[in-house]
């Protein structure tokens, strides 16, 4: 049954990242604990088609988690022409403005994800965020990354610019399984994979704040009796003082 390949296949993925990537994956959290022992903020951005979103305000999941995104709207009917010639990188002007205009600080942690280490908007983001002294988590496919040329002006992709690059095991071209009848692949990797990365960055992340003393707020759930008056008044009045 297809199931069961499925089921063999992400088996195998995610006993793949264990092996290969828990040493990254305790760094990064590390990197979070120490942000958050310090006064930092931990944002997440574009993580594999907005996976972040499992991470954040959620049950059981930490309140200093926080969304960034941002988007640059330009209105102009003008005929098209070229201005490659003018030398500058407007997205990666951008990504500088709207990193300058919002609550980072040297120190912050941001997270991010290419699954093939160069879509141009991510890397924009990361180089200009390492350049104002944020650390970056990246999520990318080494094997996807290996298999394409780089977009970004610096000629560097994603994984060469982070401050720790975990592997999400992906296969080039994201899926996994050939099934008989059907072109493409099937199953995508980057996703569920990213997931269970991130949850288990943040087991590190949450026993490396208890061993600092620093008990992180952990959300409850708002639709479980008694849940929604806990975040209210005990989590979120704590990350407002203290920003964990």
């Amino acid at each position: 049954m297809l199931l069961d390949r499925y089921r063999e296949s992400i088996d195998e993925l995610f006993k793949k990242v264990r092996d290969t990537q828990t040493e990254n994956i305790i760094k990064s959290g590390e990197i979070v604990a120490e942000s958050v022992a310090n006064g930092g903020c931990i944002f997440l951005s574009s993580i594999c088609h907005s996976m972040e979103m499992d991470s954040i305000y959620r049950g059981g999941g930490p309140i200093f988690y926080k969304h960034f995104s941002y988007d640059l709207k330009i209105e102009n009917d003008a005929r098209a022409r070229d201005n490659s010639d003018l030398g500058h990188d407007a997205q990666g002007a951008a990504a500088r403005y709207a990193l300058t205009q919002s609550n980072f600080r040297p120190g912050d942690v941001l997270f991010l994800s290419s699954v093939s280490g160069r879509t141009k908007k991510i890397v924009d983001l990361a180089y200009e965020a390492v350049q104002l002294g944020i650390k970056v988590i990246a999520f990318t496919s080494m094997e996807y990354a290996a298999q394409v040329d780089p977009v970004h002006p610096s000629g560097k992709k994603l994984y060469e610019i982070a401050t720790v690059t975990i592997d999400n095991c992906a296969p080039a071209a994201e899926a996994m399984i050939d099934v008989p009848g059907i072109e493409a692949k099937f199953g995508a990797a980057s996703g569920i994979a990213s997931d269970y990365i991130m949850w288990s960055i943040t087991s590190v992340a949450v026993e490396k704040l208890l061993e600092k003393g620093i008990t992180p707020g952990i959300l409850k759930s708002a639709n479980f009796p008694g849940g929604m008056e806990y975040n209210k008044t005990v989590v979120e009045p704590n990350y407002e003082k203290f920003g964990w």
